[in-house]
């Protein structure tokens, strides 16, 4: 299967299956449609395909896969909903369509997220899957990596160097909780729905891989911020640079930061090599995350 395959197959399951759970009568229909606008805005949805591509290791993905993939999803939206607020990144822009809160209004956009956060631990919590154990696993997961130990963490560490010349280690902290940690989540989370007995290795494996790629993701990400232009990135060009937020490229220097995603991509790739072809999905992904312009 070709990543282009993949990224059909992984897209149309996590899909279809958040369509499937967010159907249904809602007592405040302006929130389930900002939910809807939010979660179904043209996400690339990197997430649910490193969920299932690490499912595929193991064996086929099921049900508790695609439950895993809905909600981290579910908290990518919310966060890139509060993300954009005027408190934070004040963003009009996400993906070429206006961001939750000009599309609707503030109020709304906070409560969206808030609801979209809670959405995904009702996903993971659901009695039909009649795998507590592993279900409460998975919610361990997801909650160390999308609250005070992850993701909010480095969103506010984000937010309290704006405009303040930092370290590299500094930033490296802030990314590896801001992005790394929901997509070291999204690995580990796909790993262990499948309902294998993983071992010490294996899990340790899938870690290198994650914290390696999800660094070079945010260097990526960096990088388009200046090498891609808005219609392109589907954002305002510049942002980050305009915001005087901390870069890879502002520390390191364009080339520096290009060099960089080089590296944390062959180390991503070398940490899964021992799982053989099994592992081409999770490669391809990551040949992916450092050819992206967008």
């Amino acid at each position: 299967m070709t990543l282009d395959d993949f990224s059909v197959y992984a897209r149309q399951r996590v899909d279809q299956y958040l369509q499937l759970k967010m159907s249904g009568y809602t007592p405040a229909e302006d929130l389930q449609e900002a939910m809807v606008y939010s979660l179904f805005n043209g996400g690339k949805r990197v997430r649910p395909m490193l969920t299932y591509a690490s499912a595929s290791l193991f064996g086929s993905a099921n049900e508790l896969t695609d439950a895993c993939a809905a909600a981290i999803e579910s908290i990518h939206a919310y966060s890139l909903i509060h993300d954009d607020l005027p408190a934070m990144d004040d963003d009009d822009l996400r993906r070429g369509k206006p961001t939750c809160h000009i599309q609707f209004n503030e109020a709304t956009a906070i409560l969206a997220g808030d609801a979209l956060q809670t959405f995904a631990f009702e996903l993971l919590s659901q009695t039909e899957h009649q795998q507590s154990t592993t279900q409460l696993r998975l919610i361990q997961e997801l909650c160390l990596a999308s609250g005070r130990h992850g993701m909010v963490t480095g969103q506010m560490i984000d937010l309290a160097n704006v405009g303040i010349e930092v370290s590299l280690a500094t930033l490296e902290k802030m990314h590896q909780h801001k992005t790394g940690a929901l997509i070291r989540a999204s690995v580990r989370m796909g790993a262990i729905s499948s309902g294998t007995e993983l071992k010490e290795d294996q899990l340790q494996a899938l870690d290198t891989y994650a914290n390696a790629i999800g660094l070079a993701f945010q260097v990526q990400d960096d990088i388009i911020d200046i090498t891609s232009d808005t219609q392109t990135l589907g954002k305002t060009q510049f942002s980050d640079a305009d915001a005087n937020k901390p870069t890879y490229p502002k520390l390191l220097g364009l080339e520096g930061a290009q060099e960089l995603a080089k590296a944390l991509h062959k180390q991503a790739v070398t940490a899964i090599s021992p799982f053989g072809d099994a592992a081409q999905p999770l490669v391809e992904l990551a040949n992916y995350i450092i050819g992206r312009n967008h």
